[in-house]
């Protein structure tokens, strides 16, 4: 990415400061090493020898938090794209509140395989195609590979869409395929031109745009002891309908490009926190301390997720199905059938559909990059080429051709009027096909001790990684039997 001046400047400022005599750090801090001095950190701060950085003042708690936020919630975030809000609306507009319990029983399954996928990315200081690549069969990574790219830009295209046709909600005027130019644009020159540490900044602003579904269904309101019960007790139905939408369900939420996203990102960060230098092993101390972090990082972007999808499922299970509403095929669809709907309050069915479209939106511009940078890393990882969005586009040509591919063949999708849904289908069968052997394969490296070193799965690891499997397994038969089946 492009060297920013200010940044430049403010690095130039901090070595002219360093030759100033150090103050001395608090008297009441204690190390598990007496002898060991503490060196200065940033913001004011003390970082101990293990590399912790000790804040003093009463905004220690709240910088802590803000530094351990990163990949895992934006992976948590992005895995609510446009086109898994619409899987969602369908499966309450279609059944209620029957599958509200999906997202309960959804999370330690995602919080497993993308805390798996981080730290195989910590420890190697490689995305998953390198390690892959690195370690096994040729035909499995390229096979894996090319699956997730098709997978990704299937998603790009439909997410393009229903960003598009959110905006016509309120600008129906608005020429729909100029929307879907400008939003690409957009958002491949923001991936490609902004400094990774901003672009960062910004992906976790855009986060919290999966408020926007709490504030949706805190609007429409519900029976608390229906809910729970529909949250705690699962409801099945066997009937093909059914079945194929939880297949849906499980697949749009545990899917492959989360996978290289997260691991390649946990990469990112290690090279951004030692300037662009990762060759030097981490210490036992600081590496346990970085693992604490990001599974504290993980657990709450897949728990931040996972709210998200019961209040999408929960609000239109209980506005949508209550009033016969039954076929939902986007999410733009969703967000405008809220309107004539909601009574709760004057004007609540126009702000239930503003905030809905509006999260839409805002998840939008986070999954579209995400599905773009995740293939690129994809690729570039799997060729060996220079990659990563800390690089210029010069430094890492094949990555960000890959990216600006994606997204345009995505973009051109909608202007070849391919259908969207029927798009998604596909994308869901591949999705669940490539997640099965990408699982196994996840399970091999995190449990292999030429790799991982003493970092390698858990029982409890492993036996939510098999049965996540196993799942997923069961979903990818699902599909293929609810697709080809009448």
């Amino acid at each position: 990415m492009p060297t920013d001046p200010k940044e430049t400047s403010s690095a130039a400022s901090s070595a002219a400061s360093s030759t100033e005599p150090p103050t001395q750090p608090p008297q009441q801090t204690r190390l598990a090493n007496p002898n060991a001095a503490l060196r200065k950190g940033k913001n004011g701060g003390w970082r101990s020898p293990s590399g912790r950085q000790r804040h003093a003042g009463p905004m220690a708690s709240v910088a802590r938090w803000l530094r351990i936020i990163g990949p895992g919630v934006i992976t948590g975030a992005a895995d609510d794209d446009p086109s898994g809000i619409g899987t969602y609306s369908q499966a309450g507009a279609s059944f209620g509140r029957s599958q509200l319990w999906l997202a309960l029983y959804m999370l330690p399954m995602l919080i497993a395989v993308q805390e798996m996928c981080a730290r195989i990315g910590l420890v190697t200081d490689s995305g998953i195609a390198a390690v892959v690549r690195k370690s096994y069969s040729r035909w499995l990574l390229f096979s894996v590979v090319a699956l997730v790219v098709i997978a990704n830009t299937l998603n790009i295209g439909a997410d393009l869409g229903a960003m598009a046709a959110t905006v016509q909600l309120f600008l129906p005027y608005a020429p729909y395929l100029a929307i879907v130019f400008v939003l690409a644009l957009g958002i491949l020159l923001l991936e490609v031109f902004v400094s990774y540490r901003r672009y960062a900044v910004v992906l976790k602003i855009l986060s919290l745009s999966l408020l926007a579904y709490i504030a949706t269904g805190l609007i429409v309101g519900g029976n608390s002891l229906t809910l729970l019960q529909a949250t705690f007790i699962p409801s099945i139905q066997f009937t093909p309908a059914f079945l194929a939408l939880v297949v849906g369900v499980l697949g749009t939420t545990i899917s492959p490009y989360l996978f290289f996203w997260q691991a390649s990102e946990e990469v990112e960060e290690l090279k951004e926190e030692a300037g662009e230098s990762t060759n030097a092993p981490d210490s036992g101390v600081r590496l346990r301390h970085r693992l604490h972090d990001l599974r504290i990082d993980t657990a709450l972007g897949m728990v931040f997720s996972e709210i998200a999808t019961w209040f999408i499922i929960f609000t239109t299970g209980s506005v949508l199905f209550t009033h016969g509403v039954t076929t939902i095929t986007t999410a733009d669809q969703a967000a405008s059938a809220l309107e004539p709907l909601v009574h709760t309050f004057p004007q609540a069915g126009f702000l239930a559909k503003t905030i809905f479209a509006l999260g839409i939106f805002g998840v939008g511009l986070l999954g579209v990059p995400v599905l773009a940078g995740s293939a690129g890393y994809a690729v570039a990882e799997a060729f060996h080429w220079s990659e990563g969005l800390g690089k210029t586009a010069n430094q890492a040509r094949g990555f960000y051709a890959v990216i600006a591919l994606a997204t345009g063949v995505g973009m051109l999708l909608n202007f070849l009027h391919i259908n969207p849904i029927q798009a998604l289908v596909y994308s869901a069968i591949i999705n669940g096909v490539v997640a099965v052997p990408l699982l196994i394969v996840l399970l091999l490296i995190a449990n292999n001790r030429k790799i991982m070193g003493a970092q390698t799965n858990g029982p409890l690891a492993n036996i939510v990684g098999i049965a996540t499997t196993l799942a997923m397994m069961a979903a990818a038969v699902g599909m293929f039997v609810t697709f080809f089946l009448p």
